[in-house]
């Protein structure tokens, strides 16, 4: 039996101690359409197959249309063994489109409006969290542009797990009241370092560090731990007591497309809460995994033989392995 998520002083997420890591990711599946090619995309979607690779027990929660885009997600989840039981399918509205293109600046992103996932439905997500009781709810702030709010509301006021914010700003989706809303049902947040240093301006935090930020965040809305990946340079995560623990960073030898790293990042991340991994061991791991991403094509490998040598590694067991 995995260890638990460790303890928390602001709820007693009972959950947390079944045998079964399920975990509900909530929020948008989209096609990232490159210049060159077009690949399902969405940091739930993400972390929802990197979690299912993995051994873990992913439910994702979103809505598609009823279109080609629609099916393929679909058909996609299905070849990979995912639980599909939380994928709404839209009548009206088309699957979820993002625009990509690359700059000598990084990725740049054009999300296209009123698509099938900000049309979440809260009684389905509802159901789902009060059947599945999961361990863990992964959610972002860009799906909580639409109508879909009110389905994450009533998910998250049907379970007792632990909450992981995926702190996601995308322009000119940043609402500062969802944010707020957001970091009040959090129990653990992940964001990059310009990410932290955009929430510190808009939220006034105190602190002229990025620590010193991250710490004025836990205490303003009784966090658990922060986590900020840097890049490059690495990551680190802080938490009630003010440790820090940090995982130094190195040139990457081979960038192929850094797309989706850091949704491989807070999947990892996320596994070691589940399997019990000591902050040290989650962050090593996850920062291990996001490089690992930065070297092929896409966010999401094409093929089992890339979680392999971590599932080795870390001594994993996944239904892979079992059979």
């Amino acid at each position: 039996m995995d260890t638990p998520i460790e303890a928390t002083t602001r709820r007693p997420h009972a959950a947390l101690r079944s045998e079964d890591p399920v975990v509900i990711t909530f929020g948008e599946t989209l096609v990232d359409a490159f210049h060159d090619r077009e690949v399902l995309g969405g940091a739930p979607f993400n972390v929802t197959c990197h979690l299912g690779a993995l051994g873990a027990h992913p439910v994702l929660v979103t809505r598609a249309g009823n279109d080609l885009p629609g099916e393929r997600l679909l058909r996609a989840m299905r070849e990979r063994g995912l639980d599909v039981r939380g994928v709404q399918r839209d009548p009206a509205r088309p699957t979820g489109r993002v625009t990509v293109s690359e700059t000598p600046a990084g990725h740049t992103f054009d999300i296209l409006p009123d698509r099938a996932y900000d049309h979440i439905q809260p009684l389905p997500a509802r159901k789902l969290g009060r059947t599945l009781h999961p361990r863990m709810v992964y959610f972002g702030t860009l799906a909580q542009r639409g109508d879909s709010r009110r389905a994450l509301h009533a998910l998250l006021g049907a379970v007792d797990a632990c909450l992981f914010l995926d702190v996601n700003l995308r322009d000119p989706w940043v609402d500062t009241e969802t944010l707020l809303w957001s970091l009040r049902q959090a129990d653990v947040i992940k964001l990059n370092e310009d990410e932290l240093s955009r929430i510190g301006d808009l939220l006034r935090l105190a602190g002229a560090t990025p620590h010193a930020r991250a710490a004025a965040l836990m205490t303003r809305f009784g966090l658990d731990r922060v986590v900020v990946t840097c890049g490059a340079a690495g990551a680190w995560a802080l938490d009630g007591s003010g440790r820090v623990e940090s995982v130094a960073g190195a040139p990457l030898p081979r960038t192929v497309d850094a797309v989706g790293a850091g949704d491989g990042f807070a999947a990892v991340f996320m596994l070691g809460m589940l399997r019990g991994w000591t902050v040290a061991e989650q962050l090593q791991r996850a920062d291990a995994f996001g490089r690992a991403l930065c070297g092929i094509r896409g966010a999401v490998p094409a093929t089992s033989a890339f979680y392999e040598p971590f599932i080795h590694d870390w001594k994993l067991e996944t239904e892979v392995a079992r059979a």
